[in-house]
């Protein structure tokens, strides 16, 4: 009886012990794996708390420096089109103050001037004129292209003297970033330099006003495949445009033209030293 009772005691003293010994194991595992995810938890915890409670402040202020998240800036897409700073050519000619009207032929419509070109201001019309290139809409658009080409080429040596005036409403209609108003204030540039033989040279000192748009559009091209690109018979394709702009100007503007369009346009390269 005693050993039996003995080796019961054993076996369920052995019995006590494992079982023991697997609770340990088992809270040992599961404390150590409860542990290790606190840890690993917590700095996560931490940090998305701080998000929670920290505010947006504006970068570059004096609440920037506190412990804030800053508001990153905002992304500008450079090609993005700008609206016309100037709507003075669609005023007076709203008020009736321009000496041009539209003439309405049987198939097309021409501009008609109410007044000989010879007797007009052109320090006060051709600027105004110029002004109204940034315009998309008709009359106003083809009233305003068509009158500063009358212009330019009914006087060319009345042109060259007013450049101070002419090159801040072409820079602006440049920075409309409008393709369209782009194409028709190239042609412009086009005929004016050409006008004379020393408009070509009175262009030189405005290059920095006028070729930095012309370079962030210059590699803007339709890429047709096998199609046709039906704007290159109203030569009216951006970068084609802008490359024949530049070699007219290099052209036109002597031996000193190269190295300024070059500083403006990287990549542009001369048509004349080869």
């Amino acid at each position: 009886m005693f050993e039996r009772s003995d080796g019961q005691s054993l076996t369920m003293r052995q019995a006590g012990q494992q079982q023991y010994q697997q609770e340990s194991g088992s809270s040992r595992s599961s404390s150590g794996s409860d542990g290790r995810s606190g840890r690993r938890g917590q700095p996560h915890q931490i940090r998305s708390a701080r998000q929670s409670s920290s505010t947006v402040v504006p970068a570059f202020t004096i609440r920037s420096a506190s412990q804030s998240r800053v508001q990153p800036p905002k992304r500008v897409n450079v090609f993005a089109e700008r609206p016309s700073p100037s709507l003075a050519f669609r005023r007076i000619y709203q008020r009736g103050d321009l000496p041009v009207c539209i003439v309405h032929e049987s198939r097309l419509y021409r501009l008609g001037w109410k007044v000989e070109l010879d007797t007009l201001d052109y320090e006060h019309y051709l600027p105004l004129f110029l002004d109204g290139l940034c315009e998309t809409q008709h009359p106003h658009e083809f009233l305003a292209r068509k009158g500063a080409e009358d212009l330019i080429t009914r006087a060319p040596d009345r042109v060259t003297p007013l450049l101070p005036v002419i090159i801040p409403p072409l820079r602006r209609a440049l920075n409309t970033r409008n393709p369209r108003v782009i194409c028709s204030t190239l042609k412009i540039i086009q005929l004016i330099a050409t006008c004379s033989k020393e408009s070509g040279r009175a262009f030189l000192p405005y290059y920095k006003s006028l070729l930095p748009i012309l370079n962030l559009f210059k590699s803007i091209n339709l890429n047709q495949g096998d199609g046709i690109d039906y704007s290159q018979q109203k030569n009216s394709n951006l970068g084609d445009l802008i490359q024949e702009t530049l070699e007219m100007l290099e052209k036109s503007g002597g031996s000193a033209a190269f190295v300024l369009i070059k500083n403006m346009v990287p990549t542009y390269e001369s048509c004349v030293w080869k």
